[in-house]
Formats: C-alpha cells, sequence, structure tokens
C-alpha cells in the first residue's frame, strides 16, 4: 500500500479528531501496522491496526499472515471474518496499492492510484485478540485487520483478476454503521469504476518490503536501475496494498 498524504489532509478528509505522526508509507507490506478509521461511540477515530486479521477464536496470532484479504462473497460465511463483518468494519486510508504481473520469468510491478490522485479508502475489517482461549488475556489486546477484496475492474484484470474494494465516500457512514443491514453492506462490495483507477509499471525496487520511499511508486521510466532488491513480490492470491 502507499499512504503519503499528509496526516492533516487526511484528518480532514476522514474525519477524525487525532493528529498523529504519520510518516509517509510507500510500500507497506503484510503483518506491518497500518492506519485505520473505525466508528466509536463519539465519532470516528484513527487507529493503527496489524494488516492480517487474528480471529478472536484464534490460538495463534501467526494465523494472521494468511488473512490479509478477504473474499467479499463469502465475508458473511467464513469462520475468519463473519463476526468482524457484522460488527467490527473500518475504512482503510490509501493513496495507493500495488498488483504484480507475470512477464516471461519476472514479475513486473504496477502502481494503482486514482487518476486524480486523492487518497481513498478501502474496506477493512478489524478484530481484538485477547489470547488464545482459556489462556491469561494478554496485557495489551492484539489489533489487526483484513481489506476486502471482490472481482477486478477492467483497470485490474490484465493484472489481476481481484481487487480490493474502493468505498465512494458517499458510502463511509454506511460502512461503519453498526446497525447497517448486511444485505445493503453487500451491495457496496463491487469493484471500483474503471474510470476511476489508472496502473501503472514501476521499477523493482518495490519487490523488496526494506525499501520503503517515493521511488517505489514512481514510473518505470523514471526509476533508478539500481534497486538493491530481491524477489519479494507477493504471490498469494489478493493484491498487496500499500
Amino acid at each position: 500500500m502507499i499512504l503519503a498524504t499528509p496526516v492533516a489532509e487526511v484528518q480532514r478528509l476522514f474525519g477524525f479528531p487525532e493528529l498523529p505522526n504519520l510518516k509517509p508509507r510507500w510500500n507497506v507490506a503484510p503483518t506491518q501496522p497500518v492506519p485505520a478509521v473505525r466508528r466509536e461511540e463519539d465519532g470516528r477515530h484513527l487507529v493503527t491496526l496489524r494488516w492480517g486479521l487474528v480471529p478472536f477464536w484464534a490460538d495463534d496470532p501467526s494465523i494472521g499472515a494468511r488473512l490479509i484479504n478477504a473474499r467479499a462473497e463469502t465475508l458473511a460465511e467464513k469462520p475468519s471474518f463473519r463476526e468482524a463483518f457484522r460488527k467490527r468494519r473500518c475504512l482503510v486510508p490509501v493513496d495507493g496499492f500495488y498488483e504484480w504481473k507475470a512477464e516471461g520469468k519476472r514479475k513486473q510491478g504496477y502502481a494503482i492510484r486514482r487518476r486524480d490522485r486523492a487518497p481513498f479508502a478501502f474496506a477493512g475489517l478489524w478484530e481484538r485478540w485477547n489470547g488464545p482461549k482459556g489462556g491469561p488475556a494478554l496485557v495489551e489486546p492484539l489489533e489487526s485487520l483484513t481489506i476486502v477484496t471482490t472481482t477486478a475492474n477492467a483497470v485490474l484484470k490484465p493484472l489481476h483478476d481481484r481487487m480490493p474494494v474502493i468505498l465512494d465516500e458517499t458510502n463511509w457512514d454506511l460502512w461503519l454503521d453498526s446497525a447497517a443491514p448486511l444485505p445493503v453492506l453487500e451491495g457496496l462490495l463491487k469493484p471500483a469504476p474503471d474510470a476511476l483507477l489508472e496502473a501503472y509499471p514501476v521499477g523493482p525496487r518495490v519487490n523488496n518490503v526494506r525499501n520503503d520511499d517515493a521511488v517505489c511508486a514512481a514510473p518505470f521510466d523514471d526509476a533508478p536501475t539500481d534497486d538493491s532488491s530481491t524477489d519479494d513480490s507477493p504471490t498469494d492470491d489478493a493484491p498487496t496494498l500499500f
């Protein structure tokens, strides 16, 4: 994922009171902390959650590495996601994300952003894990999230058959509303309009999760050839974001 917009602007767009010192991120990887917006009794708040959902019933938090994304079509059925879908939904603010396309023996990375380069929001689910059932409760519960995915639109389809659910700003309140009917929410989980996004190739620097700077998202023609990278590009069936 990419989130480099100044936090004051993110605060204005998403309507939370916090103003933390968030550093720009250009290559966020699964299991790392990510900002998320959720609704509490007094309104929206910005929190930091680990990317990779750990269900409240899990015996081991390592399960989160396998639950970085959740398929929209089965949210209401899958034990890992159904309670979070009913009760714990969040917005994940981003400037963009990455996808990889196999080209011969290598994978070419692509950055996907809004055409106007404005921040936007993924549909997310979050959980609070207090430790294994029957064991002592954690002093600080582990809070984590997953990003909901749907079928790809025309922009993403050449790269992958899935894409993150991008919520229109007019639906942010609905997604965060704990009383919203699930069938209504399921109607939001659709591909983004084709005209909203653009995808462009980036240099190999993004393939290494240790690299986290603006060069990762630079168009390929502008990226330095000295990438100091290894092939850490993702192989699971959903996009790697930020």
